[in-house]
Formats: C-alpha cells, structure tokens, sequence
C-alpha cells in the first residue's frame, strides 16, 4: 500500500530528497527551503512484497535490481522533482556501540587513540569498514557548563559511540541510488535521521522506541547522542501475522486491520499479545538504564510501521509511568492544513526520510 501525495512545483535545484531504504517498503520524502522553513513537497510509500513474492508489510530480501525497480516506480509515482538526496542505513546492517576509552587532551591524540582502540570492538578488520565516532559529553558539565560543574570533569576516561558500516553495505546503496538516477551527498545510519526528526529535547535522556517489520530497536537517546541501542526479534510484521492467525484472514486483510482497529476496543486481542512482548523487554531496557545510569528515562517516542497502530500510545502509557507518544516528524515541515490529520496518521513511518530531508536542506 502506497500514501502518495504531490503540491507545490518548484525547480529541481531548490528541493531535496530523503531516501529511507527499509526492510519491507521504501518510504521518500521532497522537501524545499522558503524562508528558513522545510516546506513539504511529496512523499511516497511503496511496499517492497510485491516485488519479492511476499505480502505487504512483511520483510523482504531483495536483489539490488529489485530494489532500483522499486525505488524507480516510487520516485515516479510520487512525482518526486529532484535527484539530489541523502540515503538512510539500516541499523541492522551498522554497528554501534558504547565503549570508555582513554581520555586525551590533545584532539589528535585523541583521535589516534579512539581509532587504535576501535579494532577492538569491531568484528572485521577496519580496512573493511567506514568508521566514525562520537564523544559522550560529560554528565556534569553538560548538566551545569563547565564553570558550574561541582565536579571535576573525568579526565582519565570517555565515553565514545563508535558507528562502522561495511564498505560492502555502502557500495550497494551506492549502486542502487546511481542506477535509480540519484545523487546522494551522504548515507547516514536510520537511528540519527530518526533523531533530527523526533527528538526536541537535546539534553534530557528519552526513550525512541522503532517498532520495524522484522525488529524493534530500542535507543535511549541523551545529549544528541545514541547512549544505548537494543534489538528485539520482534517486529510489526509478528503483530499483523498474529492477527491474520487469530482472525483467519490474509496477511493483507490483517494489515489494513492492524492500522485501522489496532489496540482500540474493535481490534482483536493478538496484537495486544505480541506488543506485551515487546513491551516486556523494553521495560527490561530501560530499567536497566536508569539503574546503571541513575537517572530517569523522561519519554518514551514510538517510531517505525508498528507506529501506526492505533491506539498503541494510550496502551503504552498505561504500562509506563512516562510520558509517551507517537512521532509526528512532518511537524517540523509546512504543509497545507488539510492534510495535517493524514500526516500524523502515518507520521511514525517517515520519521527517517524526514530527518534525511531536513539534514539535506541544511547543505543548501
């Protein structure tokens, strides 16, 4: 199933593209700058099942040729105006992870001893991969500023996030954006377009929950930057399957049911089910944060396909005694108020392709 929408009309030059490759659709958004404001000008969802044999909503395994037919019928479809672009990396083809390292005065040394270390955390050989790292501010000095710290500011250690992706996974996106006629100024793993588009408070430590086909990925997200990441082999695809099951329809009729009854008082029992389990592990997560870190997670923000259900908020907030809510990332771009209610409908979908966007503008 496909949400296409097209306004406005502009020169190719002054629009940008957001290319969210996922495991059971591809989703894009256009975006252009007026006056310092991200204005929407389409976007497009396509499911990848029928190119690979599969139902809508199921994840697929495609070849590159497959999955430029697809994105070639999108861009089409979405009557999309521009090439230049910037491309999501799924988290399950990328590495994070959070690691203390010796702390270094001087940035060169600092980078030479981020780099030494890294080869240890990484699983193939660094010639192998693209790295690159961030540095966890320091609690006290990002909490009061360096001047009011009642603190030392730790000098032996730092906390670094270190990102590797594989060359290999890079040269096929790059491929697959070539042979679909685009150009792409940067690739960027999912989670950090996720946080351009969804996350306004840099500072606080908050909860992003992608509830995505095949898993759901938890991170816990402080100071901007990624403090934990968590996979769960449980995805939005379980939820349609275990309606399907319980309701003796087809995949497809279970999908459309899924978004449009959901955890509401019309909606079967199953997705309650398997959300449960989900909802069993994150708790697991996020108690294990706050116990190591002694703070507290302030909101929960849900993300992904499995985002859409409806109802899924009032369910989670009844389990979790934080704020939550469902990701609504178009706010953060002008569009006609018409079409207001549909784009925080399906908002939890293009949480990537808008932050992709919105990063794109910036190099205008």
């Amino acid at each position: 199933m496909s949400f296409l929408e097209s306004f406005f009309s502009k020169k190719k030059e002054q629009s940008v593209l957001g290319v969210d490759f996922g495991s059971s659709s591809l989703k894009i958004v256009q975006l252009r700058k007026e006056h310092g404001q991200a204005i929407l000008e389409t976007y497009g969802e396509l499911s990848l099942g029928q190119y690979g044999g599969a139902d809508a909503g199921q994840a697929t395994n495609l070849s590159s040729e497959q999955i430029i037919e697809s994105l070639k019928d999108l861009l089409r479809e979405a009557k999309v105006t521009t090439t230049s672009c910037g491309v999501s990396i799924p988290f399950a083809r990328s590495l994070l992870t959070l690691v203390e390292l010796p702390y270094r005065a001087d940035p060169q040394e600092q980078k030479t001893v981020i780099e030494l270390e890294a080869r240890k955390y990484i699983p193939v050989p660094i010639s192998e991969v693209q790295l690159d790292w961030f540095v966890v501010p320091a609690a006290d000095q990002a909490q009061f500023g360096a001047e009011d710290s009642q603190e030392e500011p730790r000098k032996g250690s730092i906390e670094v996030l270190l990102v590797a992706v594989h060359n290999d996974e890079l040269t096929m996106l790059q491929n697959v954006v070539v042979g679909a006629g685009l150009s792409a100024s940067f690739y960027e793993i999912e989670i950090f377009s996720t946080i351009r588009a969804v996350v306004d408070d840099p500072v606080k430590p908050v909860m992003v929950i992608d509830v995505g086909a095949a898993s759901t990925k938890v991170y816990v997200i402080e100071h901007g930057v990624v403090a934990l990441s968590h996979a769960i082999a449980i995805g939005s695809q379980d939820i349609t399957r275990a309606i399907a099951i319980s309701g003796s329809i087809s995949i497809t009729a279970a999908e459309e049911l899924k978004k449009k009854e959901g955890l509401g008082d019309g909606g079967a029992h199953a997705p309650e089910i398997v959300f449960s389990r989900i909802f069993s592990e994150v708790r697991r997560v996020l108690i294990q944060y706050e116990t190591a870190h002694k703070k507290s997670i302030t909101s929960i923000i849900f993300t992904g396909g499995g985002g859409v259900t409806k109802e899924l908020d009032e369910y989670a907030k009844r389990l979790f005694s934080i704020d939550v809510h469902v990701a609504d990332p178009f706010r953060k771009t002008e569009a006609p108020a018409f079409m207001r209610p549909v784009l925080e409908e399906i908002g939890p979908e293009f949480a990537v392709a808008v932050g992709l966007a919105l990063r794109k503008l910036d190099e205008l």
